[in-house]
């Protein structure tokens, strides 16, 4: 296994998008590290999964359309060794929820629950918990029930933007709505259809004074993929970064804020359908880079990323099958900040 360690004099080059290192006497590139193969969770996809009480926690997720999917919660300091905190907390809507770290909290909003079977649904309530055993259904939101919503931590408030009513049943369930609450039982509507386009399974981070919400669409019965880019300040005014980043539209991917940058990894396009494993890094939104490297996690969708310990994580997702596999970005602290 190669280590990122031990890294020279680190210059960012921007060429051809490609991230660069020059190190004193020796060349050595940035690169994912794998530190579990097979984790000890079952491979899984479309989890929720926040960083809480100095650990990774991966909660629920999607197995297979012939059964239901797990209700299990786990958690990692060292993302090589995982422990089983509880195998049924009492959510079920566990594939595509929007989850995350507030108020001391865990929180596991929305998502979906049945596959294709008859009695599937989606979801509005909010959970929360300190531990990840101990659960309270703390409400059910005035907002539709969902699936596929980007959800981030931003002005002190937790906040819910689109999303789809119904996962395999049309275009006319998508959402582009924006909610946004300072304890999880009390949710405001900041607008009741931003200028986005509807949409779900998508990506939002905070940057800097902006809440950014880009790509997404729709998976079936139609297929739609975007790749444009939006922010705001308040959720009810928002301006468009760019119509068409250098990345192919998609959805299913992960967004993250890492290092004073916005980042997209890996997804899933359609027509023809292929899984990606590309990742792209942006200043402002407006202007990308793509981080190649010579070693990468295979192509897949519905991973679950995390930033902690100041590296950048990828954890399971679906190559088409399943896989459980766990890996590390570790760029160095002469890095540029923006």
């Amino acid at each position: 296994m190669c280590t990122p360690r031990g890294w020279g004099l680190l210059l960012t080059l921007a060429l051809s998008g490609v991230l660069r290192e020059v190190a004193v006497g020796q060349v050595t590139a940035p690169t994912w590290v794998r530190v579990a193969e097979h984790a000890a969770w079952a491979p899984r996809d479309s989890c929720g999964e926040v960083v809480h009480d100095g650990k990774m926690w991966l909660l629920g997720g999607w197995f297979t359309v012939q059964g239901l999917g797990p209700n299990d919660v786990w958690c990692s300091a060292d993302g090589a060794d995982w422990r089983l905190v509880t195998s049924a907390a009492p959510w079920v809507h566990g594939d595509l929820p929007t989850s995350l770290a507030f108020g001391d909290r865990i929180w596991m909003i929305g998502g979906w629950y049945g596959d294709h079977q008859p009695f599937a649904s989606s979801s509005n309530q909010a959970w929360a918990s300190r531990d990840g055993v101990n659960w309270e259904l703390v409400a059910s939101g005035p907002w539709k029930p969902r699936l596929g919503a980007a959800g981030v931590v931003f002005r002190d408030h937790m906040w819910i933007l689109g999303g789809v009513e119904r996962y395999f049943d049309g275009e006319q369930y998508l959402l582009n709505d924006v909610w946004s609450s300072s304890d999880g039982a009390h949710w405001d509507l900041m607008a009741e259809h931003a200028p986005w386009a509807p949409r779900a399974f998508h990506g939002a981070v905070v940057l800097g004074e902006h809440l950014c919400v880009f790509g997404g669409g729709n998976y079936r019965p139609t297929y739609l993929g975007y790749n444009d880019v939006w922010r705001t300040t308040d959720g009810v005014h928002w301006d468009r970064l760019t119509e068409a980043a250098p990345w192919s539209p998609r959805i299913w991917f992960s967004a993250v804020q890492y290092r004073g940058r916005m980042w997209i990894l890996g997804g899933w396009s359609d027509n023809p359908s292929v899984n990606w494993n590309d990742v792209w890094y942006s200043a402002d939104g407006a202007h990308w880079d793509e981080a190649k490297t010579p070693t990468v996690w295979s192509p897949r969708h519905e991973q679950s990323a995390f930033v902690f310990q100041d590296k950048l994580w990828i954890v399971g997702g679906n190559e088409w099958p399943l896989v459980n596999d766990v890996w590390y970005l570790d760029l160095p602290s002469s890095w540029p900040a923006p």
